[in-house]
């Protein structure tokens, strides 16, 4: 299958003196999800954050390896040449702009699309995915609750057209109704938009029930990489790395 994006031999250090990423390498297949597990700390936000060119120099951070998005090589590239090309990072936190209505953080996703009968028709494909946020299009979002913000956060990365979206913590701060809603919400996406995701997850167990394959890194080196279904049943790596107990639960 042909590769969505490349890493290779990234290392990321701060300040020359704080060293997140050892060198780690991976793929992310087109039309795949592919999570990044690992605890706080471990590189994963990190890794992100190097892939979409939101680390530079200018704030002290040092990158080093290759990136490569379709067989182009992207390595050191910025954050809008990213978003330009197609790589959309939904950054933890959410990060929607509270005083403009719903309707217009999703324009907001689609600045850099010209066609503007394209914008409204990708705008009802993706509300058809999200109905809660089109119930409320004209309420500003700072109004909507945790689980809504992360739907806003997701939808406006769509709405910028992308070939693979970078997902950091979707999880974070949502009940576990909302986050069992969240996951299944970018499963269906990925399933009839054969859409990329390289996904950032803390809550193993849900982001092992959508992914395809998984890499576990652990003080900026992947420890371990299997397929997801390998990584939910070997039990060695459910205790010492995933921190899933006997019965299923997270430790």
């Amino acid at each position: 299958m042909e590769n969505m994006l490349e890493v290779q031999n990234l290392r990321v250090a701060y300040n020359r003196v704080i060293r997140v990423l050892e060198g780690i390498a991976f793929h992310v297949p087109k039309g795949s999800i592919v999570t990044l597990l690992g605890g706080n700390g471990s590189g994963k936000s990190t890794t992100l954050k190097a892939i979409s060119g939101m680390l530079r120099s200018d704030n002290g951070a040092i990158v080093t390896g290759q990136v490569t998005l379709e067989g182009l090589d992207v390595t050191g590239r910025s954050a809008p040449y990213m978003v330009r090309k197609g790589v959309m990072h939904v950054m933890e936190g959410r990060f929607v702009f509270p005083d403009l209505s719903v309707k217009e953080n999703m324009l907001m996703g689609a600045y850099a699309v010209s066609d503007r009968s394209r914008i409204r028709s990708d705008m009802e494909s993706w509300l058809d995915f999200f109905p809660v946020l089109r119930n409320r299009l004209d309420t500003q979002a700072g109004y909507l609750s945790g689980g809504e913000q992360q739907m806003l956060a997701i939808a406006r990365a769509l709405m910028a057209q992308p070939n693979v979206i970078l997902l950091d913590e979707p999880s974070m701060g949502l009940s576990p109704l909302l986050v069992q809603e969240v996951f299944k919400i970018v499963a269906d996406i990925r399933k009839a938009n054969n859409l990329t995701f390289l996904l950032v997850e803390q809550n193993v167990k849900i982001a092992l029930q959508v992914a395809d394959y998984g890499y576990v890194i652990e003080q900026g080196i992947i420890r371990l990489e299997a397929t997801a279904e390998e990584l939910r049943e070997n039990p060695r790596l459910q205790d010492y790395y995933l921190g899933i107990s006997e019965n299923g639960s997270q430790a």
